[in-house]
């Protein structure tokens, strides 16, 4: 008689909690944009979400702790002119937050510490260069101050917020099509995207150059998402051709066939991936999905282990995963997601059992620290690092607020900050100058009205 010989994992029974009412956030207006971001970002300081706003785009920030009913008069981040689509948190300065509009711009903003008092209009610097709308903000994991941006133009750029410059440029003839995600390797060195031409590409951004690339990694003609995973795979989410949801593992090395694919159901919200480097955990969530599938991956065959599914009754708009360091150690939690509802954020604890209280070090070996491992300029100048590493064995103390400083003397404006990386202003300013002309030209017909009106009565009298 065979018996069956169930893998052994410390993660196979890791469990979701969702907080108490209390603990959650309520009475937010999540964003009705339909967009294939988390729409929430979040950090050991922060929780952010993209929430609705009239005449404009807006997102939302509040100091972690300040939980329960969020006053309807709050005060935003409301600087866009149109609807927010992604936002991020910078990895190196928890006081500083990136979006991307459908107003073709990229915003930098400084949070103060303790959270907003009056709506933020003013960014630390505007970083134009796209010319339609920004879908996509994703910060490099080590070397600090630099950003990437994708938009519905088919181009990424990579900036140096220090300067307000875009310091690289990947254009349509990359990416011929929309690109629906981007993602950095775990030292910077690469980035992994997807594309609506339904290849995945892998990509060195400071030669511009594609290093491998997989056509229709999924046969569905739904949208596609790629992440780095550990020693040198990508993991990929899509739909099969029955429109069924798969997950698949990939060795960069060796494209043509999967290490695992795996299919789940037939839902139709896109699966937006997590991976965690320090337990090579992945998350799969889905929106519209009411749940959280988690998979480990490991360097045997067959590489990709179901582990479990939290579940709740309802549907998620969004989804935040929080950095290692802001989670409780002492509760043995190894994974921290934030959930939004249509009027709610609701924080779910993934956690480990454990009888002792002690420190588990097999649950918490040194991960990525606050500080940069490089500077803009080694980083462009071709150095590679990985992340600077730090211990959670005494529990993570935040520290002081860094301010973010922008040197303007590469760009004597700030709104100008990047047409002469792009060779041509965005559509957007263009437009504001073509209202500002409109409205010059009324004046003076108005004028010379009056000027014939005082005219005709000087001759008359």
């Amino acid at each position: 008689m065979s018996r069956q010989v169930v893998r052994s994992s410390k993660f196979r029974h890791v469990f979701g909690q969702p907080a108490k009412a209390d603990q959650c956030y309520e009475d937010v207006r999540v964003s009705q944009t339909t967009w294939d971001s988390g729409f929430c970002a979040v950090n050991p300081k922060f929780v952010a979400l993209i929430c609705e706003a009239s005449g404009g785009g807006a997102f939302l920030v509040l100091p972690l702790g300040k939980t329960g009913r969020v006053d309807k008069n709050v005060p935003t981040v409301c600087g866009h002119t149109a609807p927010v689509l992604d936002i991020a948190w910078c990895p190196h300065n928890d006081n500083v937050i990136a979006s991307g509009s459908e107003d073709c711009t990229v915003m930098v903003w400084e949070i103060p510490d303790g959270g907003l008092t009056l709506p933020l209009r003013e960014p630390v610097v505007t970083l134009e260069g796209h010319t339609k709308r920004v879908g996509i903000v994703a910060w490099h994991p080590t070397a600090q101050n630099i950003l990437l941006s994708a938009g519905c133009d088919n181009v990424i750029l990579v900036w140096d917020v220090g300067t307000g410059a875009a310091v690289l440029t990947l254009g349509p003839d990359v990416h011929p099509d929309t690109i629906y995600s981007v993602d950095w390797s775990r030292d910077g060195a690469l980035i992994c995207t997807s594309c609506r031409d339904k290849r995945v590409r892998i990509i060195e951004p400071r030669k511009g150059t594609v290093i491998a690339e997989k056509d229709r990694p999924h046969e569905g003609t739904r949208p596609v998402h790629a992440v780095f995973v550990s020693e040198g795979k990508i993991l990929t989410t899509g739909f099969s051709r029955m429109s069924e949801r798969q997950v698949a593992l990939w060795d960069t090395k060796h494209l043509e066939e999967p290490l695992s694919l795996q299919e789940l159901d037939t839902s139709s919200g896109v699966l937006l991936p997590f991976f965690d480097p320090d337990t090579n955990i992945v998350y799969l969530c889905g929106k519209g999905d009411s749940s959280i599938r988690y998979f480990e991956i490991t360097s045997e065959a067959p590489f990709l282990h179901y582990l479990s599914m939290f579940s709740s009754k309802e549907s998620q708009r969004g989804m935040g995963y929080m950095p290692k360091r802001g989670l409780e150690v002492n509760k043995c939690e190894i994974a921290r997601f934030y959930k939004l509802h249509e009027r709610k954020c609701e924080p779910i604890a993934m956690t480990v059992p454990r009888k002792s209280d002690l420190f588990q070090e097999d649950l918490y070996p040194p991960t990525a620290g606050p500080d940069p491992a490089l500077t803009a300029e080694e980083w462009l100048g071709g150095q590679d690092a990985g992340p600077l590493l730090i211990s959670l064995k005494d529990g993570y103390v935040p520290p002081k607020s860094r301010e973010l400083r922008v040197n303007r003397g590469l760009d004597s404006t700030r709104r100008r900050a990047a047409p002469e990386a792009s060779g041509t202003p965005s559509s957007d300013a263009v437009s504001r100058l073509e209202e500002e002309i409109k409205k010059l030209q009324t004046t003076v017909q108005e004028l010379q009205k009056r000027l014939d009106r005082l005219e005709e009565t000087v001759q008359a009298k």
